[in-house]
């Protein structure tokens, strides 16, 4: 039976103090950066080859929030930023660099239907597109907003990323997974390889990494699992595969088509219960293989 879950009071604070890094990121192209020489002082300008291979810039959160899968191959410079910055400068120059953040396909931009109130913006961060209006988010105006106003937005812009619908825990659930399933993580970092990993292990520490899917595959061979040609059984792991044979899902099969599931490496993707109708709706695109322990 599909149920709906809810984060906690303390998940969603946790959400609403974690989201917005504490580093304004930008990133720009050339031209962009021309445009603001004259408020470079006070900024980092950092390379993109550099920026995404800096130890500094790596951190989960800052991956999750600002979206880096997504950044536009024309972001050629990243300006990394005190909040006040962009406070501070011309009302025109911050528009100008939030429709260009738009354009690069930056995080943290949500639609401004998640508010409740739309005045709650100066004007200067809002953006249109074919008639929707989003809004730019930044340290400072978050923090200005009203908890309240931030405790229903997040709320609905989770829900963008991963739907609050799963299916009931199964009676015959490892009791180490039923402690996680159906529930947040208060961190980013977990992914679906890990919380497969952890349930094939029930090495607690695991289910917190973000896993990569060579480290996956090793995992899987040191618990004696082999790639089958078989209907799937019970504790068998199923991965969805790419044409170059990489990994891009994987869930563990508790019984009856039912799955420990997690959608991504976000705190708003929960641990869950989920169909393989649903898992095979959502990675049909991708070739299924299975494994089994030996």
């Amino acid at each position: 039976m599909t149920i709906k879950m809810e984060p906690s009071k303390e998940q969603v604070s946790n959400w609403i103090e974690n989201i917005v890094p504490k580093k304004d990121l930008f990133f720009v192209g050339e031209k962009d950066l021309i445009m603001l020489v004259e408020y470079l002082s006070e900024v980092l300008v950092v390379p993109r080859e550099e920026f995404f291979q800096h130890s500094s810039y790596k951190q989960i959160q800052l991956v999750n929030s600002y979206m880096y899968w997504n950044i536009s191959a024309k972001a050629k410079f990243v300006i990394v930023a005190q909040p006040d910055w962009i406070t501070n400068l011309p009302e025109q120059k911050k528009r100008d660099i939030f429709i260009i953040q738009y354009k690069m396909g930056r995080g943290l931009i949500f639609p401004l239907s998640l508010f409740s109130s739309a005045n709650s913006f100066p004007q200067e961060y809002i953006i249109e597109d074919k008639g929707e209006k989003y809004v730019v988010i930044q340290h400072n105006i978050w923090n200005e907003l009203p908890y309240q106003i931030k405790e229903s937005a997040i709320q609905a812009y989770a829900q963008l990323w991963d739907s609050w619908a799963c299916c009931d825990i199964p009676e015959q659930t490892p009791l180490h997974i039923k402690k996680y399933a159906n529930k947040f993580s208060t961190e980013s970092g977990s992914n679906c390889l890990s919380a497969t990993l952890y349930a094939i292990t029930e090495q607690d520490w695991i289910i917190g990494e973000w896993v990569h899917p060579n480290t996956f595959l090793n995992g899987l061979e040191r618990a004696n699992f082999s790639l089958i040609n078989d209907e799937i059984k019970k504790g068998d792991v199923i991965t969805w595969v790419n044409n170059g044979e990489v990994i891009q899902h994987a869930a563990y099969h508790i019984d009856n088509n039912l799955f420990f599931n997690k959608n991504g490496q976000t705190f708003f993707n929960p641990w869950k219960i989920t169909h393989l109708n649903k898992l095979n709706e959502e990675w049909q695109q991708y070739k299924m293989k299975v494994y089994r322990e030996k």
